[in-house]
């Protein structure tokens, strides 16, 4: 291949093609591809490799570090929890409709699981997002605050396409955190979703918010459009413990079952005394 053309592509932003060449030549020359086959195909390489930039940027906009779909999650061990519901929720269906998510449940269930893939697939729909946990956001508002650039940050969360927030409840914030969460609701409120994880009731908010006046007015304006799911069934995490703990219990089982018998049993002698070695 000359290389030139393939300078001449990167310089013109098509590095997509310019990967893809050298297979597609080989790929026409030991084929019977029509010049406009030849286009369609390295045009198609070039939408991927823009496709699976975007993709990649956007999780690390979005704090993603890992990608979790439902396509990997473990049905079988939680079959209370609602499928269908989440499954549907990662088609973005709720981004168009503006309902904001609360997932309610123990710690263990899969409420992490479930709300990254909810965000990828919003991700893969085309919209940004941003995850992140309440204590990321106690960390960044205070840090901002210290850097002047608070309203930065709280201008970011309330304009972008979707917000969610893990572990709500499990931080109690400080009263200027709880006011700059009321903004940022207040200013996504019938305009932009909202998620939000939990394991503690929404008359709890009020506690670990700090503040109840911003508690029920979050709480007014969150509950007044949204999806609530019940997330129920046993912790993922103990499951390999469980599993240790049965596996350690067998030997001390099988040990007792092959005891000599003459420890046990100790035989008697015929004047009636125990015989021991």
């Amino acid at each position: 291949m000359n290389p030139q053309i393939e300078t001449k592509l990167k310089q013109i932003r098509l590095s997509g093609m310019a990967l893809a060449l050298p297979a597609r030549l080989a790929q026409a020359h030991g084929g019977n591809l029509t010049h406009l086959e030849f286009l369609e195909l390295l045009v198609a390489d070039e939408l991927d490799v823009r496709s699976d930039r975007l993709f990649a940027r956007r999780l690390k906009q979005a704090g993603i570090t890992e990608v979790m779909e439902f396509a990997d999650f473990d049905w079988s061990f939680n079959p209370k929890l609602p499928r269908n519901r989440l499954c549907d929720l990662a088609t973005a269906r709720f981004v168009r409709e503006r309902t904001n998510i609360l997932l309610v449940g123990p710690p263990g269930v899969g409420k992490s699981h479930s709300v990254t893939a909810i965000a990828i697939g919003a991700i893969r729909a085309g919209y940004r997002v941003v995850l992140k946990s309440v204590f990321q956001l106690a960390e960044e508002l205070l840090d901002a605050e210290a850097a002047g650039q608070r309203r930065e940050l709280v201008d970011r969360l309330a304009t972008i396409d979707v917000l969610a927030l893990e572990d709500f409840g499990m931080k109690t914030l400080r009263a200027t955190a709880a006011e700059d969460l009321l903004d940022i609701i207040m200013r996504r409120h019938e305009r932009l979703p909202t998620i939000i994880t939990t394991n503690r009731p929404t008359q709890d908010w009020a506690q670990f918010l700090g503040d109840v006046p911003a508690a029920t007015a979050i709480l007014d304006r969150f509950l007044q459009h949204v999806e609530i799911l019940l997330m129920q069934g046993r912790s993922y995490r103990l499951r390999g413990r469980r599993t240790e703990a049965s596996s350690a219990a067998e030997p001390l089982s099988e040990e007792a079952d092959h005891t000599p018998p003459t420890s046990r049993h100790p035989k008697k002698s015929r004047r009636g005394r125990t015989d021991r070695a």
